[in-house]
């Protein structure tokens, strides 16, 4: 595929100390900058983002299928902590070493769990799943949301059942659904919607329990101190993108000590692939300082 994604260089699977399996996809050169993706809900590794860019900066990109998606194996009841300790793994058995690390959508509170424990050298939030359960949002979320957040917050195994209904169709359907005209031109576009629609095949390959984790991790309050980060963190928002954050992660960012938060004007939730370049190249810059 050419544009907005490639088709990865590299895949495989790692096998962790407990005998399961983590599949991960990679771009860029082997001996590039480890730059380790934490994609978005539902998505397999398949989906990476910067086609032609990860080369022109030398990154080696790195998406990993969280377990229960894509070809790693479940981890029933498994919690933020647990994921960083998988990445821990893997930065080891792959030697990424302490990578740096995209969160895009669902993927942003792994990835800030990443940083919040240290396997984290530097952090770029992007269009990232704001913590919804914060008391500040609850007067801002529309009705089908926070009733979402509610029923997550007081029944967590019966919202974890309800989101185990989920399928890649309706995950597509939603997604074109919610987005606006300027995510529509990338989703939309033939190769990007090819390469879309096979990470959601690919991430509901076993059944929805995995992306149902996800989801009541993610909508819950967050069990890391946000405040403690201490590695830099760049969060990334398009001015248009309606569907991750009520406020377009102001609030995330003044969280975080030293967070630099980026609007971007006309852009939405696909800054990902519209904005690569600038993503990455911001990300390396803050890493170098912070050695």
């Amino acid at each position: 595929m050419t544009g907005y994604v490639d088709a990865p260089s590299r895949l495989g699977e790692s096998a962790l100390s407990d005998g399961r399996l983590l599949g991960w996809a990679e771009w860029g050169p082997v001996d590039g900058v480890p730059v380790l993706l934490c994609p978005g809900a539902a998505t397999s590794r398949w989906l990476g983002f910067g086609a032609g860019v990860v080369e022109a900066l030398g990154v080696r990109l790195v998406s990993v299928d969280r377990p229960g998606l894509g070809v790693s194996t479940p981890a029933p009841g498994r919690t933020f902590s647990d994921f960083a300790e998988d990445m821990r793994q893997l930065c080891v058995l792959r030697r990424l070493g302490r990578p740096v690390v995209v969160g895009n959508s669902q993927g942003a509170p792994f990835a800030l769990a990443c940083a919040a424990e240290a396997v984290a050298s530097a952090l770029a939030v992007v269009s990232g799943a704001d913590e919804v359960a914060m008391p500040e949002f609850a007067s801002v979320l529309d009705v089908d949301l926070r009733r979402l957040v509610e029923r997550t917050a007081g029944d967590p195994a019966g919202a974890e059942a309800f989101f185990a209904g989920f399928t890649a169709d309706a995950m597509w359907d939603m997604v074109m659904a919610g987005s606006p005209g300027c995510d529509l031109a990338v989703y939309q576009d033939p190769d990007f919607a090819s390469g879309y629609r096979r990470a959601l095949d690919e991430g509901f390959a076993q059944g929805a329990a995995g992306y149902a984790r996800d989801t009541v991790l993610a909508m819950r309050r967050w069990p890391f101190a946000l405040d403690e980060i201490t590695v830099p963190v760049d969060v990334w928002y398009g001015e248009e993108d309606t569907s991750h954050s009520p406020d377009n992660g102001a609030l995330l960012a003044a969280r975080v000590p030293g967070a630099h938060h980026h609007l971007v004007p006309g852009a939405g939730g696909s800054l990902l692939w519209t904005h690569a370049e600038s993503i990455l190249t911001v990300l390396l810059e803050a890493a170098t300082r912070a050695l």
